[in-house]
């Protein structure tokens, strides 16, 4: 990254009044989270489980649990990095309206960005709900009794199907988050888009939702990406350094 850059990044985040960020994986690999797309990722060795097979399999619903749960000593040692700290440091001067992510790691709430802030477009693994009534449910009770012979969880309000508070492939996207996140972006005067490979829509669509409605577009990511011909300004280097340069944090 040259000091030009951010020194221009840093000099548009202070003229702007209402910044949205929209984060990607690439924010949490920095933490150790697994990017699940990328080339050795998580995905290239398991095929996701569909929604619909999902609802229609117990032992599809069974493998979907074994594998949460094996990945959970993953996120759990994850921490926020410089990065998510950075973007909490903005939010708490108040430059900050929202932050969208395509992440289920909790590690932007975790880093203090205020839970009201934050718009979760696939949701959160670190909790689960019932797919009938949404009741909450907390994973630890649901982990030991997998753990001792494979129960699957069942909602005690309704009876219905628990699944872990995140969105997958074929299931629809959260109608509440996704009309938040678009009256973010039309409604800011700067979008940092970081860590996003910006391919998958809707998700994909918010940055260029901000740009038409006449905010500025910046993309911070390790690799081009789609949008790069629109945005004002394009930034190809690691995201934890970066931000936390220009918000002069540690």
């Amino acid at each position: 990254m040259s000091e030009a850059d951010i020194e221009r990044l840093a000099e548009m985040v202070r003229q702007a009044r209402r910044v949205v960020v929209f984060t990607g994986a690439g924010i949490s690999t920095e933490s150790g989270i697994p990017d699940f797309r990328s080339p050795g990722g998580l995905w290239t060795k398991y095929k996701p489980i569909e929604f619909q097979d999902f609802m229609a399999s117990e032992e599809m619903r069974r493998e979907a649990w074994r594998r949460k749960f094996a990945m959970d000593d993953t996120m759990k040692q994850a921490a926020p990095n410089r990065g998510h700290r950075a973007v909490a440091q903005l939010a708490t001067r108040g430059k900050i309206t929202h932050v969208i992510t395509q992440n289920i790691d909790g590690l932007h709430q975790a880093s203090g960005v205020p839970d009201e802030k934050v718009i979760e477009l696939h949701g959160n693994t670190t909790y689960a709900r019932c797919l009938d009534c949404h009741e909450r449910y907390e994973l630890a009770p649901i982990k030991q009794a997998f753990e001792k012979d494979e129960t699957l969880p069942a909602c005690t309000k309704c009876d219905g199907i628990v699944k872990t508070a995140t969105i997958s492939f074929g299931q629809a996207m959260p109608e509440l988050e996704m009309a938040r996140a678009q009256e973010a972006a039309v409604s800011c005067d700067l979008l940092l888009a970081i860590g996003s490979s910006l391919v998958v829509y809707p998700a994909a669509g918010f940055p260029i939702m901000a740009k038409r409605g006449g905010a500025g577009l910046v993309i911070l990511n390790r690799e081009p990406t789609d949008l790069d011909a629109i945005a004002d300004l394009v930034i190809n280097a690691e995201i934890g350094d970066t931000l936390g340069t220009v918000v002069g944090n540690n």
